[in-house]
C-alpha cells in the first residue's frame, strides 16, 4: 500500500470539516457548476453534481458550459416516511427537479435536475420536513437500512429503533452543513470535532444494513457492516454481526471485485452501537487512503484478515462478540399486496418501476402516490420506502383500505398491473443521462430489455418464474447486480457484462459469463439455459440454483 494520499484525501485535509469554499461558489452567478475541489465536498452533503449527458456534444457545439444540475439525496433511516415528508418530496420534485423523484436502493429519496440557485431552498424545504441529506452520499456511513416489513410483531419495531440509532450515532458532528444549508452562524470559538470519523472522515463510503429474517430485502451480505436480527418467541435476542460485503468493482482490474460480508459473531442489542462505531473507526484507521479503488472495508478485510478484523473491533469496544446464532434467510425480494399487522391495521406494498415516482401517460405514479398520502394524514399511516425501489402504503385502517387500493389501481400502482413477475422483482439504476459514471443505460432500457426476456421466457413455458434480473449503467453496484440471477453491467452504449447464478435470498455472489455483450448475444446466451431450466428443474428451483446445481452455468462460463 502506498504511502501517498489520494487527492481527495488532501480535499478533505484542506475542507474545514467539510465547508471547502461551497458558500463562495453557490454565489458565482455566471456558471452552473460548483468548483470541482467542492464538488468532492457536496457529496458529504448529500448532493452530486451531474450534467445532461444527451446534450453534452450539442453544448460543446454551441460552445456552452455542460447543462449542469444537481442531484439530491435525502436519508430516510429504515425507510420510514410520514405522508407530509412524502408530499414534501413531491413538491420539491414538481418545484425545482424534473418533476419525478426516486427511491433508491437504499431506502432514501433522490431528486434530480436541481439547479444551483435552487439548491438552499431545496435543501431546506427537506430540513423543515424533518429530514435531511447529510451523509446521504461522502466518505461516511450513507443512510442506514432496515427490512421495512410493517406486519410484524413489536420485535420489528424495536430492530427500527436500532437502525435509527445507529444512523444517528454515525451522522458526522460537523456544523458546516447547518452553516452553508440552513444559514446558520457558526459560534465564535467553537470547535469542529468528529469523534468516530475524525479531520478526514473515512477513505471511502461505507453502508449498514440491518435485516429481519427470513427476509433478506436489505442484501445484508453486501453491505460493509450488516446487522442479522436473532429472535426468539417474539423476543429480540441480539444481532448476529456482517462485515465486509460491497458490490463496487472497476472493469478490467481484477485487483478489483464484489464480496459477500462474512459472519463473525452475536452481539447484544446494546452492544450494538459500540460494535458500529468500532467497525467504523477500524476502517478509518487502516482502510486504504492512497487508492481509492482499494479503499472499502471489503478489502481492508481481505488484505488482514477476518480474524485480525475481529480481534480490532473488540479490543476497540471492550467487548467479545460470541458465537454466530442460526438464522434462515428465504428471499432478498418485496412481499406484494395487501398484509395484515398485529394492530389490526393493512399494508399495501406497491409497485414502482426502477423506483421512478413519475406521472407518465399509462402510470400517473405521482399523482396516484399523492392522493393516497392525502388519505394517510386524514386517517393515520405512512410510507416505507422499501430496498428494492418500491414503496409500502402502511397503517391504513379498516375503512380506508378500499379508497387506498381503488387509488391504487386506478394509477397503475399495483402489483398485479406490472405484467410479469419478472417486472415485480427487477432493479436498474439511474445510469443515463445524469449520472457521470455510467457507461450505458439502464433505467431507460431495463423495460424494453424485460420485454425481450418476457417473450423468452414465454417460448419456454417461464411466463410466471419469478426471475430476479438487476441492470446498472456501470460496476459500481448500486442495484446491486453481482447478487441476481441475472445481472447485467454496462460496459459501452448497448453492451454489458453478463452474470449469472446469485440466489434468490442474497447470500451468493453470480459469475461473469459473458463481456461486453450486446442484447442479441445476452439472449442467445440465456435462450438454451432457459429451456435447460423448464425441461430440468426440480419443483419450486430458483434458475439461480438450477445453474449452481447443474453443469449449465459452468459450460456457460467455459463457451
Amino acid at each position: 500500500m502506498s504511502s501517498a494520499k489520494s487527492e481527495n484525501e488532501g480535499i478533505k485535509t484542506g475542507s474545514d470539516y467539510l465547508r471547502g469554499t461551497i458558500s463562495e461558489g453557490l454565489l458565482d452567478a455566471p456558471t452552473g457548476a460548483l468548483d470541482d475541489r467542492d464538488t468532492q465536498l457536496t457529496k458529504f452533503h448529500g448532493i452530486y453534481q451531474q450534467d445532461d449527458r444527451d446534450l453534452r456534444i450539442e453544448r460543446q457545439r454551441q460552445r456552452l458550459e455542460p447543462a449542469f444540475s444537481f442531484m439530491i439525496r435525502a436519508r430516510v433511516p429504515g425507510g420510514l416516511c410520514s405522508p407530509d415528508q412524502w408530499l414534501t418530496m413531491e413538491r420539491l420534485a414538481t418545484r425545482y427537479g424534473n418533476e419525478s423523484f426516486r427511491l433508491t436502493t437504499r431506502q432514501a429519496f433522490q431528486l434530480h435536475g436541481v439547479i444551483k440557485r435552487n439548491l438552499k431552498s431545496t435543501i431546506a424545504s427537506i430540513n423543515e420536513a424533518l429530514m435531511d441529506t447529510l451523509a446521504a452520499c461522502g466518505d461516511v456511513n450513507r443512510n442506514v437500512m432496515c427490512s421495512p416489513n410493517p406486519e410484524a410483531s413489536a420485535v420489528h419495531a424495536e430492530v427500527q429503533a436500532v437502525a435509527r440509532a445507529i444512523s444517528d450515532h454515525l451522522t458526522p458532528r460537523t456544523t458546516a452543513y447547518h452553516e452553508i444549508w440552513l444559514d446558520r452562524k457558526k459560534v465564535a470559538g467553537a470547535v469542529d470535532e468528529e469523534p468516530i470519523y475524525g479531520r478526514t472522515y473515512l477513505p471511502r463510503k461505507f453502508k449498514i444494513g440491518v435485516a429481519v429474517p427470513p427476509w433478506n430485502d436489505v442484501d445484508v451480505f453486501s453491505q460493509d457492516l450488516g446487522f442479522i436480527a436473532i429472535t426468539e418467541q417474539e423476543r429480540l435476542l441480539g444481532f448476529n454481526v456482517v462485515v465486509g460485503g460491497g458490490m463496487g468493482t472497476t472493469h478490467g482490474d481484477p485487483e478489483t471485485y464484489p464480496r459477500v460480508g462474512d459472519v463473525i459473531g452475536f452481539c447484544a442489542p446494546d452492544q450494538v452501537l459500540a460494535v458500529a462505531e468500532h467497525v467504523v473507526t477500524v476502517q478509518r484507521d487502516f482502510g486504504d487512503r492512497s487508492n481509492r479503488k482499494h479503499a472499502r472495508l471489503k478489502y481492508t478485510i481481505a488484505d488482514r484478515g477476518v480474524a485480525w478484523f475481529r480481534d480490532q473491533v473488540e479490543s476497540r469496544a471492550g467487548l467479545m462478540l460470541g458465537a454466530a446464532r442460526g438464522y434462515r434467510f428465504v428471499s432478498n425480494t418485496d412481499r406484494f399486496g395487501w398484509s395484515d399487522g398485529t394492530d389490526g391495521r393493512g399494508h399495501l406494498t406497491l409497485w414502482i418501476p426502477s423506483g421512478r415516482v413519475a406521472n407518465t401517460g399509462e402510470r400517473p405514479l405521482l399523482a396516484g402516490l399523492h392522493a393516497i398520502a392525502e388519505v394517510l394524514k386524514d386517517n393515520g399511516g405512512g410510507f416505507r420506502l422499501t430496498p428494492n425501489q418500491n414503496v409500502i402504503v402502511a397503517g391504513v385502517s379498516d375503512d380506508a383500505r378500499p379508497l387506498v387500493e381503488a387509488l391504487a389501481r386506478r394509477h397503475g400502482l399495483m402489483p398485479d398491473q406490472a405484467g410479469s413477475e419478472l417486472r415485480l422483482r427487477s432493479l436498474a439504476c439511474v445510469a443515463l443521462p445524469t449520472c457521470g459514471l455510467a457507461m450505458a443505460e439502464s433505467e431507460r432500457y431495463m423495460p424494453d430489455f424485460l420485454s425481450r426476456l418476457e417473450a423468452l421466457l414465454g417460448r419456454h413455458d417461464l411466463e410466471d418464474s419469478p426471475l430476479h434480473v438487476r441492470m446498472t449503467g456501470c460496476p459500481n453496484g448500486c442495484a446491486r447486480p453481482f447478487l441476481a440471477e441475472i445481472g447485467l453491467v454496462g460496459k459501452a452504449p448497448g453492451r454489458y457484462n453478463l452474470y449469472l447464478g446469485g440466489d434468490r435470498a442474497g447470500e451468493r455472489l453470480n459469475r461473469l459469463v459473458r463481456e461486453n455483450a450486446d442484447e442479441k448475444e445476452i439472449l442467445a446466451v440465456l435462450e438454451p439455459l432457459l429451456s435447460h431450466f423448464s425441461r430440468e428443474r426440480i419443483e419450486d428451483e430458483a434458475f439461480g440454483d438450477f445453474l449452481e446445481r447443474t453443469e449449465a452455468l459452468a459450460a456457460a462460463v467455459g463457451d
